[in-house]
């Protein structure tokens, strides 16, 4: 069924109130769950918010937090999120770090001690829209395990980068996870009975598996073999080491309704391009967005906009979602 961005917004926010939110805690998450829509990223929109209002409910993510921004040099800005989600503790400190980078060219931003923030794009995508060159991490429950072996280590480790137009738009960005798959859409193939390709997860002996359920017994594998793998080690100490939030071998299983705080964080790096050389990067953007153009079929990572138009969603899901508005008890 059709739904129109405005209702997924409305209902996603009453839904959060239903279930504890605060009315501020509950705008700034329904506007990523809109988001996330838009972009049709299903695993981070409605498709976690039952999930949201369950952890609500039973005390594990706290809806009426208020998040304590720091600076404790000029180019560091800290947020400690006190246990609640990643939206509100970002907008609290993106002004104070977007002023930073200004003056300093380069700020980073660590937020600290939150739920999963779900689509890490979607913050480095408002950062871009100020102007700046955003790059991103995040990590999660342990689910990758190393090259060679078959306990997992690290999380899907997403990474993301948002590159601003100079215009207050996106010339291009990115999100993606540092594994071969998000997490998502494993569970997602299992739910639907549905094989997955090889080369995404292996069994826990260690064996390559098309099969969703035992590759949720086993372990996934990293995107692009050893650097992936790297690529996952560098987000783990961005998003761990330097938040001083949980490593992703001690991060509870992220949808269960009840367990501790998922106590997670985020780093981000936000670049001023006009405290370098702003003339060039401009012209080394267009040359490359031309250069790109100029052949059928390609173009940059997320250059093509979302319209806010009326998104596809499966009905009984959506019959599910507006549940959630009455049924808190």
């Amino acid at each position: 069924m059709n739904v129109e961005l405005d209702e997924i917004e409305r209902v996603t926010h009453q839904a959060m109130v239903a279930h504890g939110a605060s009315p501020e805690v509950s705008a700034s998450v329904a506007r990523a769950v809109r988001a996330a829509e838009r972009n049709h990223n299903r695993i981070c929109g409605l498709y976690y918010l039952e999930s949201y209002c369950a952890q609500l409910k039973t005390g594990r993510v706290d809806g009426t937090a208020v998040p304590v921004v720091t600076q404790p040099r000029p180019s560091a800005v800290r947020v400690d999120g006190k246990l609640g989600f990643a939206q509100p503790a970002f907008e609290a400190g993106l002004p104070i770090a977007c002023e930073a980078a200004r003056s300093n060219g380069v700020v980073g931003l660590s937020i600290e001690h939150t739920h999963t923030c779900t689509a890490l794009g979607y913050f480095t995508e408002m950062a871009a829209r100020q102007g700046l060159l955003a790059i991103g991490a995040t990590n999660a429950s342990a689910r990758v395990a190393p090259p060679g072996g078959k306990s997992a280590l690290l999380g899907t480790n997403p990474m993301a980068m948002a590159v601003p137009d100079g215009t207050g738009g996106l010339a291009f960005q990115f999100d993606f996870s540092t594994s071969a798959v998000a997490l998502g859409r494993i569970t997602m193939a299992a739910a639907a009975g549905e094989s997955i390709p090889e080369g995404w997860a292996v069994d826990a002996d260690g064996a390559p598996t098309t099969d969703p359920s035992a590759a949720l017994e086993g372990s996934m594998l990293s995107a692009g073999g050893y650097k992936g793998y790297a690529l996952g080690l560098m987000v783990e100490m961005l998003a761990s080491g330097l938040t001083g939030s949980r490593a992703s071998v001690d991060v509870p299983p992220l949808k269960a309704p009840t367990g501790p705080p998922h106590d997670l964080g985020q780093f981000y790096i936000l670049i001023d391009p006009g405290a370098f050389d702003q003339e060039g990067f401009s012209a080394r953007l267009t040359q490359l967005g031309a250069e790109i153009a100029s052949q059928e079929g390609a173009r940059l990572p997320g250059s093509r906009p979302n319209p806010d138009a009326p998104v596809d969603v499966p009905a009984d899901l959506w019959n599910k979602i507006e549940a959630l508005r009455y049924d808190a008890d």
